[in-house]
């Protein structure tokens, strides 16, 4: 690993959202989060939040994606892993759930898919 610093940008592309949806994923509370491996030495984690219809209009779903921008501010840099593209798909929760609530979900999410990925891989 090198001492680079952690830089952490945003996912726009829908090509990358599309390649994160084919790897790993997993749902704990509010929020569904899916992590792909990008297979390179950057130090750079790479981050999108979506929202879909079903959690409510244009302004729920952008409150919901403002309050998983906030909690994955505060969360990955301590537990992100460089060379990752993270998504954070909201569910119908996310925006009024209880804000500790909110970041024990992205953070248990994340602690999940870490052990996932750090385990042999499947076939």
């Amino acid at each position: 690993m090198t001492d680079a610093p952690l830089v952490i940008e945003r996912m726009k592309k829908r090509s990358d959202f599309l390649a994160a949806a084919r790897a790993r994923s997993c749902a704990k509370g509010a929020v569904v989060m899916q992590a792909r491996d990008r297979a390179d030495q950057s130090p750079v984690i790479r981050i999108g939040f979506t929202a879909t219809r079903k959690v409510g209009g244009s302004v729920v779903r952008n409150r919901a994606k403002r309050r998983m921008r906030a909690a994955a501010q505060a969360i990955l840099p301590q537990l992100g892993k460089p060379g990752f593209d993270y998504v954070l798909i909201a569910r119908g929760g996310a925006p009024t759930r209880a804000w500790p609530r909110l970041l024990d979900d992205v953070k248990t999410a994340l602690i999940s898919l870490a052990a996932e990925s750090d385990s042999p891989s499947r076939a």
